[in-house]
């Protein structure tokens, strides 16, 4: 079992940028992925990292603002947030998910998830 914890979220205005952080709580190569669900839409995914390996992969229309990259630690995988926009309101997630190559996982290859972290993006 690997346990996910999400830092970072807050509120902030269009244009700003937020950089979120994924805990886990072991060491070792993982595929780490964050995802964001918008009120009343699907969880979707933004990006994956392999731990250890540097291997990334976006999901449609998520490169450009966002950056998934290793934190300053071994365990943790960050996510910067630039040029917010209100459609980007929603909870976001990191999850530990099968590593498949040349894509994003999706939600039902991921078997470990975090509570989840609040961004609201106000105009």
């Amino acid at each position: 079992q690997v346990r996910l914890t999400e830092s970072g979220g807050g509120s902030v205005q269009t244009g700003g940028s937020l950089t979120l952080s994924c805990t886990l709580d072991t060491y070792g190569s993982l595929n780490v992925a964050w995802f964001r669900q918008a009120p009343g839409k699907e969880r979707e995914v933004i990006a994956s990292l392999l731990t250890g390996d540097g291997t990334s992969f976006y999901g449609d229309s998520m490169k450009g603002r966002f950056t998934i990259f290793q934190g300053d630690a071994n365990n943790k995988v960050d996510l910067q947030l630039n040029n917010l926009e209100t459609e980007d309101t929603g909870r976001y997630y990191c999850a530990n998910c099968i590593f498949q190559r040349l894509r994003t996982p999706r939600v039902d290859e991921c078997a470990y998830w975090g509570r989840g972290t609040p961004v609201t993006v106000s105009s």
